[in-house]
């Protein structure tokens, strides 16, 4: 096999931007627009601040991936569970967690969500039942799979949603939660992300089966592939899905197929891809793409667009603000959660 090949045949597979009206009521199109332009502003900001070393450790990035996180969890209830990666400011962001808590966790600021422990790679909220974050690829798995085992011994009417990148497919962590949930018949919804290069590997030279459904469906269950470049796309797909797994009691698998527009993160050279092909992906890009249909259809003008935008960039604005006025963790505390203290049951 030529993998110079193969990898070039397969990269270069871009589809055409999503078309067509938006089938939804206007109220939810704008919110949905909005979400993706927060998450977009906030991760924009983010890099900057990395470069000003106020944000330190690793930095991993969802531009270009928007459509996924604000299709996906609007499909989700307050009830259900989610799992997500590294990548997950926008998971965060769109489960419920502030922007406020979300840019302090980054800066390592005690009113973060992690209270500063975690940084950006470690978000989590109880409340919101996002549970990671999760530094370990395909490690949020098996947490997923115990989420929903918990859910179903206790009688919890809940899916839990497992978001992890295709590069994870490769891992015996997946095989071993796609069986067990498969075999238990767990409410599990597995959503890959999958944006071709995993870390930086082109899908074709790390996986023998490139069919990421295939190999779902192998564990005999639902598999289906949406395009993650259409906000409209996901959404749909995630809410019949959703509604599957928890009228079924049984776990389903959609393959999410989109593109990071930058780096895997802010130190990857990059130099497993071409310009051309971030390019053509570019011309995808879910926010523009969808703003155009929404204009089409007479559902928003520019002056409305860039009243999204201004708002988005405030509430960005605000969170710097709040994150930079944070206090770091007493030294006394460093070890809490970490060691139990002496003399404790």
């Amino acid at each position: 096999m030529n993998l110079n090949t193969t990898r070039q045949a397969y990269a270069s597979d871009v589809p055409a931007p999503p078309t067509g009206p938006v089938p939804w009521e206007k109220h939810f199109s704008i919110a949905t627009l909005a979400d993706m332009l927060r998450i977009r502003r906030m991760e924009e900001k983010a890099i900057e601040l990395y470069g000003q070393q106020k944000i330190r450790g690793f930095l991993h990035v969802y531009i270009g991936e928007e459509a996924v996180a604000t299709g996906a969890l609007r499909a989700l209830q307050p009830q259900d569970n989610v799992v997500a990666t590294y990548r997950e400011h926008g998971h965060a962001l769109l489960r419920g967690l502030k922007m406020n808590a979300i840019m302090a966790e980054m800066f390592g600021k005690q009113e973060g969500c992690s209270r500063g422990h975690g940084g950006s790679m470690h978000l989590f909220d109880r409340a919101a039942r996002f549970y990671g974050g999760q530094a370990i690829v395909g490690g949020g798995l098996p947490l997923a799979v115990g989420l929903a085992l918990a859910d179903q011994l206790s009688g919890r009417r809940a899916l839990t949603a497992c978001f992890f990148g295709e590069g994870a497919m490769a891992e015996g962590a997946f095989h071993e939660a796609m069986n067990l949930a498969a075999l238990w018949q767990l409410p599990v919804l597995f959503c890959c992300e999958n944006n071709l290069y995993a870390m930086g590997t082109a899908l074709a030279r790390s996986e023998s089966q490139t069919d990421l459904c295939a190999k779902a469906a192998s564990y005999n269950m639902a598999a289906v592939s949406v395009d993650g470049m259409d906000v409209v796309a996901v959404h749909e797909a995630m809410l019949g899905a959703a509604q599957q797994v928890l009228q079924l009691q049984r776990p389903v698998f959609l393959e999410f197929r989109t593109f990071r527009f930058r780096a895997h993160s802010m130190f990857d050279p990059e130099l497993y891809r071409d310009k051309q092909e971030v390019a053509a992906w570019k011309t995808r890009g879910p926010i523009h793409t969808f703003s155009a249909r929404l204009k089409a259809q007479g559902d928003l003008n520019e002056d409305e667009f860039l009243a999204l935008d201004a708002a988005a960039q405030t509430e960005v604005d605000a969170a710097v603000a709040f994150a930079e006025a944070g206090s770091w963790e007493p030294v006394a505390d460093l070890l809490r959660d970490v060691v139990t203290p002496q003399g404790a049951a």
